[in-house]
């Protein structure tokens, strides 16, 4: 996980959402992108997901760890919820 966040930082603060949103669909087209090359590609597409999320964020006046913070306070809101459909 620390290398995950790490990477995610470091994605958020070189790309814009719409660069970002370009290396996922080339991901997605081509199976490589120019934001991310170490991993699956289920793997790519999901820390350059949270890094568009993360630097959307921070475009809209938050800092990084602020944007951290709540993409993981939104990931646990969503998976709380998916647990709860499971009872």
């Amino acid at each position: 996980m620390d290398t995950e966040v790490k990477e995610i930082k470091e994605i958020a603060k070189k790309f814009s959402p719409e660069q970002i949103d370009a290396c996922i669909n080339q991901q997605i087209d081509t199976g490589e992108n120019v934001c991310l090359e170490d991993g699956t590609s289920e793997k790519i597409i999901s820390e350059l997901a949270k890094a568009e999320v993360v630097r959307g964020f921070m475009d809209k006046g938050m800092s990084l760890a602020d944007a951290l913070r709540e993409l993981a306070r939104r990931m646990r809101l969503i998976q709380k919820g998916f647990e709860g459909e499971e009872k």
